[in-house]
């Protein structure tokens, strides 16, 4: 069990750095699925004795009703209405943003055993995978010009918190964690909803053609 959890902390990594490198949207949005399906699994593969399954239960539901389907047929649908593919010229290259993702995972993995931590059972990945995929997330508002792929990367971002909150689920009440993720649901429709807006007024959703508006 031990390896498994490993492996799924590893492939959440992996799918970090992936997305750095990916111009293709309809794949990077598939993979945001699987990342989101894979963090649903994490609370029951590290319940625990004296655990309560059902708040895990309860919180592997709730993950991977939004995160690994809702929000991403959300985003194949706005894709399809702004009859896009690609990010084809992003701010930062995508191999320069991969080699910076990679430098901030190696750091993540450095540095996250000296962090104070509330629990001192949590798994030894858990710590460095949410700084990775928090850092990853980041990368990716920051360095991509299309809608699309900044909303992207504000899910993978959250899914970095995501990680991070699963070191307080046992003292975390469920009605925190519901909070949590009606805010991503929230955050992503509004974002929908400016997409749709971008896409109507400029015939494209490129956040750069923004700036036209103060003129």
């Amino acid at each position: 069990m031990a390896s498994f959890v490993d492996l799924v902390f590893i492939l959440v990594v992996v799918i970090d750095l992936f997305l750095l490198a990916s111009s293709r949207l309809g794949a990077a949005i598939r993979t945001v699925a699987i990342q989101g399906a894979l963090l649903a699994a994490l609370p029951l593969l590290l319940v625990g004795e004296g655990h309560h399954l059902g708040h895990a239960l309860l919180l592997a539901g709730g993950a991977l009703a939004i995160k690994g389907a809702f929000i991403p047929w959300l985003m194949f649908r706005a894709i399809r209405e702004a009859s896009i593919r690609r990010e084809m010229e992003p701010i930062v290259g995508f191999v320069p943003s991969m080699v910076l993702g990679g430098v901030g995972v190696a750091l993540a993995f450095a540095f996250s055993s000296r962090l104070p931590l509330p629990s001192a059972g949590a798994h030894a990945f858990l710590v460095p995978t949410a700084l990775s995929t928090v850092w990853a997330g980041l990368l990716l508002v920051v360095t991509r010009k299309k809608a699309v792929s900044q909303v992207l990367g504000f899910l993978v971002l959250e899914n970095g918190v995501y990680v991070f909150g699963l070191l307080l689920s046992d003292v975390m009440p469920v009605m925190v964690e519901a909070g949590v993720l009606l805010d991503l649901f929230a955050a992503v429709f509004v974002m929908g909803i400016v997409m749709f807006h971008i896409n109507r007024e400029f015939s494209s959703l490129d956040t750069e053609k923004l700036s036209a508006l103060k003129d």
